[in-house]
């Protein structure tokens, strides 16, 4: 019943595919399992940062595991050594430390935690993009990548946590 209605009330539900709407779905579940049990329910960039400066002192990221995700997103967000379009979407607001973000996938700034910070505020804007609309109004067009790859994160940082 609900995937009916979802196809006759949500423009665009129709054309998603199986694997799109899985994407969906485990996104909505992993945000709310990370920002319960790593930001103790407070999702903001500050408490992002705040975590992930906690665990590069403690020594519990490691480079190697975040580079794909870093890759990912600087091949989406920048073009020749710039934001695109794309990035303007995200829309980062000041508190979202949008400098750090644009710095990092610029390749400007490289900490560890610096990297990972920003990966998740990244991920933290696709959230709100989505919890609140914005994605609905295209569709969903273009996001599978965007939502696998924000899964797969969610889960690096939530197996971190829990056996950190």
């Amino acid at each position: 019943m609900l995937p009916d209605w979802f196809n006759m009330n949500a423009p665009g539900y129709q054309d998603l595919t199986r694997q799109e709407r899985d994407a969906l779905t485990y996104f909505t579940l992993l945000w709310s399992l990370f920002e319960a049990q790593v930001l103790s329910t407070t999702a903001s960039a500050n408490s992002i940062e705040s975590k992930i400066n906690s665990w590069h002192e403690s020594g519990l990221l490691i480079s190697e595991e975040f580079e794909q995700f870093k890759n990912y997103f600087v091949q989406r967000y920048i073009d020749n050594g710039e934001p695109n379009d794309r990035f303007e979407h995200l829309h980062l607001r000041g508190g979202d430390k949008p400098g750090l973000v644009l710095a990092v996938l610029k390749g400007e700034e490289t900490s560890l935690a610096s990297v990972v910070t920003a990966l998740l505020i990244v991920v933290l804007r696709f959230r709100n993009n989505y919890f609140h609309g914005i994605k609905w109004a295209y569709k969903f067009k273009d996001q599978l990548d965007n939502f696998t790859t924000a899964n797969n994160l969610l889960i690096k940082v939530i197996e971190i946590n829990n056996h950190g």
